[in-house]
């Protein structure tokens, strides 16, 4: 039996572009329409998923490379390692229909930028994996533009280039 492989694309812009708040608007209407839904943010600094007082804090602390945290509906691992590869956390998604990678910018993925006034106002992705770009700014491009606020135009565009295989 052939594995499925979710369908990847990225939502992409500098910082404090709007990025989590389009993925987040995203993941509640695909999953509306009844899409399993996987997210992988890029942080460009190191974060720690685990807390000082933490238990699992404490034993990272104590060497362990490897620490899992788990509940009756959660799970969290926290793993030593090289970077990982984009393929290797997309592979962790496998049971997913769609994965939303956030950041990415100078990825080789399709894409939605996020570009708004307030913050660059320019482009910053390459246009040839250029799908749309998001904005409140009259921009000179050869992909669509979009409302900041037009969700619906979004996933017109995610439904067409992206999901159209699925349907």
């Amino acid at each position: 039996m052939k594995e499925k492989k979710p369908k990847v694309f990225a939502v992409s812009g500098i910082k404090n572009s709007g990025k989590t708040t389009l993925v987040e608007q995203l993941v509640t209407r695909l999953t509306q329409l009844g899409y399993k839904v996987g997210v992988i943010k890029h942080d460009g600094h190191e974060f720690v998923a685990d807390h000082e007082g933490t238990d699992s804090y404490r034993h990272k602390a104590a060497g362990a490379k490897n620490v899992i945290v788990y509940s009756k509906t959660k799970m969290m691992m926290v793993q030593e390692h090289e970077e990982p590869s984009i393929e290797k956390m997309i592979a962790y998604q496998k049971d997913m229909d769609i994965v939303i990678l956030e950041g990415m910018k100078y990825s080789a993925f399709p894409k939605i930028e996020v570009v708004r006034s307030a913050r660059s106002k320019e482009s910053v992705c390459d246009p040839e994996t250029l799908l749309a770009i998001v904005t409140d700014v009259p921009l000179e491009t050869s992909v669509p533009l979009i409302g900041l606020n037009d969700i619906e135009g979004v996933l017109e565009i995610i439904k067409e280039k992206i999901l159209s295989p699925l349907n």
